[in-house]
Protein backbone atom coordinates (compact mmCIF):
# COMPACT_ATOMS: atom_id res chain seq x y z
CA UNK A 1 0.00 0.00 0.00
CA UNK A 2 1.45 3.44 -1.12
CA UNK A 3 2.24 6.26 1.67
CA UNK A 4 -0.26 8.63 -0.15
CA UNK A 5 -3.08 5.76 -0.01
CA UNK A 6 -2.63 5.17 3.64
CA UNK A 7 -2.76 8.18 4.71
CA UNK A 8 -6.04 8.80 2.75
CA UNK A 9 -7.11 5.95 4.51
CA UNK A 10 -6.19 6.51 8.17
CA UNK A 11 -7.81 10.22 7.36
CA UNK A 12 -11.01 8.91 6.70
CA UNK A 13 -11.29 6.47 9.26
CA UNK A 14 -9.74 9.78 11.52
CA UNK A 15 -13.13 11.34 11.14
CA UNK A 16 -15.28 8.44 11.01
CA UNK A 17 -15.97 8.33 7.37
CA UNK A 18 -15.68 5.04 5.11
CA UNK A 19 -13.28 4.59 2.24
CA UNK A 20 -14.67 4.61 -1.10
CA UNK A 21 -13.80 4.49 -4.89
CA UNK A 22 -15.04 8.53 -5.68
CA UNK A 23 -13.56 9.34 -2.14
CA UNK A 24 -9.98 7.82 -3.76
CA UNK A 25 -10.43 8.92 -7.42
CA UNK A 26 -10.57 12.65 -5.60
CA UNK A 27 -7.93 11.69 -3.42
CA UNK A 28 -5.74 10.58 -6.44
CA UNK A 29 -6.24 13.87 -8.55
CA UNK A 30 -5.09 15.60 -5.85
CA UNK A 31 -1.96 13.85 -4.91
CA UNK A 32 -0.69 13.89 -8.79
CA UNK A 33 -1.54 17.74 -9.07
CA UNK A 34 1.75 20.00 -8.37
CA UNK A 35 0.13 23.28 -7.97
CA UNK A 36 -3.09 24.49 -6.18
CA UNK A 37 -6.05 23.52 -7.81
CA UNK A 38 -9.73 24.94 -6.47
CA UNK A 39 -12.46 21.96 -6.84
CA UNK A 40 -14.29 22.90 -10.13
CA UNK A 41 -10.49 22.16 -11.92
CA UNK A 42 -10.75 19.27 -9.73
CA UNK A 43 -13.89 18.09 -10.71
CA UNK A 44 -13.65 18.46 -14.49
CA UNK A 45 -10.22 16.78 -15.03
CA UNK A 46 -11.72 13.76 -12.82
CA UNK A 47 -14.67 13.91 -15.22
CA UNK A 48 -13.01 14.14 -18.63
CA UNK A 49 -10.78 11.31 -18.03
CA UNK A 50 -14.14 9.30 -17.79
CA UNK A 51 -14.26 8.75 -14.04
CA UNK A 52 -17.47 9.50 -12.94
CA UNK A 53 -17.88 11.51 -10.00
CA UNK A 54 -20.29 14.25 -8.96
CA UNK A 55 -19.74 17.45 -7.98
CA UNK A 56 -21.09 17.66 -4.69
CA UNK A 57 -18.62 14.58 -4.01
CA UNK A 58 -15.61 16.34 -4.75
CA UNK A 59 -16.59 18.94 -2.28
CA UNK A 60 -17.56 17.04 0.29
CA UNK A 61 -14.35 14.68 0.01
CA UNK A 62 -12.71 18.08 -0.16
CA UNK A 63 -14.23 19.11 3.25
CA UNK A 64 -13.61 15.63 4.46
CA UNK A 65 -9.84 15.95 3.66
CA UNK A 66 -9.67 19.26 5.22
CA UNK A 67 -10.97 18.32 8.31
CA UNK A 68 -8.47 15.65 8.41
CA UNK A 69 -5.77 17.99 7.69
CA UNK A 70 -4.04 16.26 4.85
CA UNK A 71 -4.80 18.91 1.80
CA UNK A 72 -4.51 22.63 2.57
CA UNK A 73 -6.69 25.60 1.25
CA UNK A 74 -5.45 28.93 0.41
CA UNK A 75 -8.02 31.83 -0.34
CA UNK A 76 -7.59 33.60 -3.42
CA UNK A 77 -8.61 37.26 -3.46
CA UNK A 78 -11.69 37.69 -5.48
CA UNK A 79 -11.69 33.51 -6.53
CA UNK A 80 -12.54 30.21 -5.51
CA UNK A 81 -10.20 28.89 -2.73
CA UNK A 82 -7.67 26.69 -3.52
CA UNK A 83 -6.15 23.12 -2.64
CA UNK A 84 -2.89 20.65 -2.54
CA UNK A 85 -1.75 18.21 -0.34
CA UNK A 86 -0.29 19.39 2.85
CA UNK A 87 3.09 19.04 3.85
CA UNK A 88 4.65 18.02 6.71
CA UNK A 89 6.34 21.12 7.60
CA UNK A 90 4.17 24.35 8.32
CA UNK A 91 4.47 26.84 5.57
CA UNK A 92 2.75 29.96 4.17
CA UNK A 93 1.73 31.67 0.76
CA UNK A 94 2.59 34.05 -1.77
CA UNK A 95 -0.51 34.33 -4.52
CA UNK A 96 0.55 36.48 -7.52
CA UNK A 97 -2.57 38.86 -8.05
CA UNK A 98 -1.67 39.18 -12.30
CA UNK A 99 -1.08 35.57 -12.51
CA UNK A 100 -2.31 33.63 -10.19
CA UNK A 101 1.26 31.72 -9.38
CA UNK A 102 0.92 30.23 -5.79
CA UNK A 103 4.19 29.56 -3.83
CA UNK A 104 5.37 27.99 -0.75
CA UNK A 105 7.69 29.28 1.79
CA UNK A 106 8.76 29.33 5.45
CA UNK A 107 9.29 31.66 7.60
CA UNK A 108 10.44 31.60 11.47
CA UNK A 109 10.22 35.23 12.19
CA UNK A 110 6.31 35.17 11.28
CA UNK A 111 6.40 32.32 13.83
CA UNK A 112 8.47 34.22 16.43
CA UNK A 113 5.77 36.86 15.85
CA UNK A 114 3.03 34.66 16.91
CA UNK A 115 4.78 33.35 19.84
CA UNK A 116 5.03 37.28 20.79
CA UNK A 117 1.68 38.08 20.51
CA UNK A 118 0.15 34.83 21.99
CA UNK A 119 -0.04 37.03 25.28
CA UNK A 120 -2.13 39.46 23.80
CA UNK A 121 -4.92 36.71 22.23
CA UNK A 122 -7.54 35.47 24.74
CA UNK A 123 -7.33 31.85 24.51
CA UNK A 124 -5.18 29.22 22.99
CA UNK A 125 -3.86 30.55 19.08
CA UNK A 126 -4.60 26.44 17.70
CA UNK A 127 -3.21 27.41 13.65
CA UNK A 128 -3.27 30.04 11.25
CA UNK A 129 -2.99 31.30 7.67
CA UNK A 130 -1.16 33.60 6.01
CA UNK A 131 -1.13 34.25 2.49
CA UNK A 132 1.61 37.14 1.05
CA UNK A 133 -0.38 38.94 -2.48
CA UNK A 134 2.00 39.46 -4.36
CA UNK A 135 3.35 40.20 -8.36
CA UNK A 136 5.90 37.49 -8.93
CA UNK A 137 9.03 37.95 -10.74
CA UNK A 138 7.53 37.13 -14.29
CA UNK A 139 4.73 40.05 -13.87
CA UNK A 140 6.48 42.78 -12.50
Amino acid sequence: MSNNLKLLMDALRNEGMRYTKQRKIVWDEICKSKDHRDAEEIYLNINKTGRNVSRATVFRTLKILLEANVICRLSMPGGNPRYSLSRVDHHHHTVCISCGRVGEFRASTIERLLKGIESDIPGAIVGHNIEFYIKCDVCV
